[in-house]
């Protein structure tokens, strides 16, 4: 799908403050190894604090502690991560500045996803961005810097893993969540959640089932009076979630995940700024996203020499939305029914399968190799939309050079656009770890990947198509079949003076896929097609906390050198039809810095302090520039990278007492940013505040209070398409919202 016309301090002292603590709570286990946490960064099981590169995971218990429910309720608190909280379902994570917009990429997204590392993205503008529910999550882990030698291509950035519990066959277990509350300006609707998970031993330690369901309601708090609804962007998620282990003997594992997931928007999320809770427009604007993944998964120990892991997937992905359009176009009616919409219908089919080998056992040589395909299908159909538009050209022949309604607008169909899609991604990787010493480690890694992108797009006739002026109303066309391999290096030299120390350098890169544009053939101002953009990344690092668990920190720094990058634009009037061109490079520096304290059984601090500079190292052609200069110039910041991020929270648990209450206060900082290369409009420049206290009730039950933007405050989060033409537009941070949450377990 595309878009065609454009929708719509923090002080010295506290900064200071925040980074003496240094940070990785949400990624730091205590200091004994029973309560360390295991990730698959490595697509091997690994502890975090032995993971030689920046990796954050974020544990149930913690998603559970949080309140956390979506991807925005805990993703901005890691360091070196924001998110374009745009639209639900298919809003973007920008990991380390690795953005050319605050919108969506036209291409390929700059950060994986991963669903227990099945990708659940596929090559192109993606039909949807599933943002998974935290229920019943064992963890989320996030990669940060390019992850291109095991995990293949749309990782400019880094990736996020989503980890969900499966099966287990050694007890019966159960939970439930339930949550109420109010938002601001919601009009007396409440936000609600339910949600429950049963597991099932159905043959003891051989064989189990595990189901979860759950349903989420956010109310909304934007009023349209052109559709004449307060709170009109109401938002409902609800998902199933089913897995089957079978352990065939000790040494083999099957496991079998389902996942569906769908939500519902009544009406979009942004609004006309600077108003505060106004979207005026004559349509609701209307999105439907669902996906369903079903992956096989075979473990399968190989003696005492290595293991075995093959995994297949198939994802099935829909999104359904409409968009306002209050433009006069044909008939100069621009509100009511009779305003222009369109409509936009897509799905895709992402087939996977992965086989890969990993060494087991200790010893100073550590290897993995394995091999990867995906197969990506996607269709979309996009359509413009003005009731009565035939009816007036036929009205007013002498308007529309003679020709009829049913030429130019076929069924009041302004403008029509259909696209299909095949891509295809065969890879081959492998990584070797050496120790010459214990202390000493160095990995060398690397992929190669074969590629193809083939397309075909339809531009139907229509009074859009570059009427008046010459207008010929007939289709055109336009194909791409692109084809690409190379390789993909990694090299890691790690240093661990004792169990509690590392430090770590690192090289690697990363590269997406090109594509077809979606205006191919219909406008020679636009190009056809773009081609694939690289990164590489230099950084450095150090993980250490003391014996007790009770400091830990996590320093970073990194240069990540991004060549012929996919920049998405948007051509001239009266359409505004978006495209992607490889545009010069950008350089982006930048310092993680992270770290939590203990001080006693009852005061926990942690904080995560980001600072980066991301511009441009060339200047960057666009002839449709708001300045009129005919591009932006060197040095020109990237679209939403905000030179620092600050999340800081604070927990007092009190466990002696009765019900062990905890008191939790999280405080997020972000830094003006621009919006789009125009900079036109800025995102940022808020700090938010959240206040969480929780108690239990007897041994199952936990109930938690909560107080989220406790304050209030209003955030510009993007404003991508605002400039001297239309109102800006863009969406903000939730207004205050407070409620009460349970969670019952076995």
């Amino acid at each position: 799908m595309k878009t065609i016309m454009p929708i719509k301090s923090v002080s010295l002292a506290a900064l200071a403050a925040a980074t003496l603590f240094a940070a990785p709570v949400l990624a730091q286990a205590p200091a004994e190894d029973s309560d360390a946490i295991i990730v698959t960064a490595g697509k091997r099981n690994e502890d975090i604090r032995q993971v030689a590169m920046p990796i954050s995971a974020v544990t149930g218990e913690q998603l559970k502690a949080m309140n956390a429910n979506s991807l925005s309720d805990y993703i901005t608190r890691l360091p070196g991560v924001v998110f374009n909280d745009y639209q639900p379902g298919i809003s973007e994570v920008v990991i380390r500045g690795v953005a050319a917009t605050t919108y969506h990429e036209q291409g390929q997204t700059t950060v994986g996803y991963y669903l227990n590392e099945v990708p659940i993205v596929e090559p192109g503008f993606p039909i949807g961005i599933p943002d998974i529910d935290t229920f019943d999550l064992q963890r989320v882990e996030v990669l940060r810097g390019p992850q291109g030698t095991l995990f293949g291509s749309s990782t400019l950035g880094g990736l996020v893993n989503y980890v969900a519990n499966v099966a287990d066959a050694s007890k019966i277990d159960a939970a439930a969540s339930g949550l109420i509350g109010t938002t601001k300006n919601a009009s007396g609707e409440l936000n609600y959640a339910a949600k429950a998970m049963i597991n099932i031993p159905l043959v003891q330690d051989q064989l189990a089932l595990r189901l979860v369901a759950f349903q989420r309601s956010d109310a909304g708090y934007l009023d349209n009076p052109g559709i004449g609804v307060n709170g009109s962007n109401d938002f409902r998620s609800r998902g199933l979630r089913g897995s089957i282990v079978a352990h065939l003997g000790e040494t083999t594992k099957v496991t079998f995940l389902s996942n569906y997931q769908d939500s519902k928007l009544d009406d979009q999320t942004y609004l006309d700024l600077p108003n505060p809770y106004v979207r005026n427009l004559p349509r609701a604007e209307t999105q439907e996203t669902d996906f369903w993944m079903s992956s096989l998964r075979l473990d399968q120990e190989v003696g005492d020499i290595a293991n075995l892991t093959v995994l297949g997937s198939i994802t099935k992905k829909n999104n359904t939305t409409i968009f306002s359009y209050p433009s006069p176009y044909v008939t100069g009616v621009t509100t009511g029914d009779g305003a222009a919409y369109s409509l936009g219908e897509a799905d895709a089919l992402i087939k996977t399968v992965e086989a890969r080998l990993a060494s087991a056992g200790e010893g100073p040589f550590k290897w993995l190799v394995g091999i990867s395909y995906m197969q990506a299908k996607k269709t979309s159909y996009d359509q413009i939309i003005q009731a009565g538009a035939g009816a007036f050209i036929d009205a007013n022949p002498d308007l529309f050079g003679g020709f009829s309604g049913a030429q130019l607008t076929p069924g009041d169909r302004l403008y029509g656009y259909y696209t299909s899609s095949t891509n295809e991604d065969f890879g081959v990787f492998g990584e070797l770890s050496f120790k010459p010493i214990e202390q000493f480690e160095i990995t060398l890694g690397g992929r190669y990947f074969d590629t193809t992108a083939k397309a075909d797009v339809l531009n139907q006739a229509g009074a859009l198509g570059g009427y008046p002026g010459g207008y010929t109303p007939t289709d055109s066309t336009g194909s791409v079949n692109q084809k690409e391999d190379g390789f993909t290096p990694k090299v890691t030299v790690a240093f661990r003076p004792t169990k509690d120390v590392m430090a770590y350098a690192t090289y690697s890169e990363g590269f997406r896929v090109g594509g077809i544009n979606p205006n191919a053939g219909l406008l020679p101002t636009i190009p056809a097609s773009y081609e694939s953009d690289t990164v590489k990344n230099y950084e450095a690092g150090i993980k250490a906390q003391t014996p007790d668990g009770r400091f830990a920190i996590d320093l970073t720094g990194f240069q990540i050198d991004w060549d012929d990058i996919q920049a998405r634009l948007f051509g001239p009037a009266p359409s505004y039809f978006s495209y992607v061109v490889n545009a010069g490079g950008a350089r982006i520096k930048g310092v993680e810095f992270s770290g939590t304290v203990n001080l006693n059984r009852m005061v926990r601090f942690s904080s995560n302090v980001t600072y980066q500079d991301a511009k441009i190292t060339e200047f960057l052609p666009y002839p449709f520039d708001a300045a009129g200069l005919g591009g932006y110039p060197e040095g020109t910041t990237l679209p939403g990278s905000s030179k620092w991020s600050v999340a800081n929270s604070l927990t007092l648990t009190f466990a002696d007492v009765s019900g062990a209450p905890t008191f939790d206060v999280a405080h997020r900082y972000l830094s003006s940013a621009p919006t789009s290369f125009d900079d036109v409009s800025r995102r940022g420049d808020f700090n938010v505040f959240d206040l969480r206290a929780s108690v239990g009730l007897g041994e199952k039950v936990r109930l938690m209070a909560f107080a989220n933007n406790v304050f209030d405050k209003y955030g510009v989060l993007n404003a991508p398409f605002a400039n001297d033409a239309f109102t800006p537009q863009g969406s903000i941070i939730r207004p205050r919202t407070i409620g009460l949450r349970f969670d019952w377990g076995l």
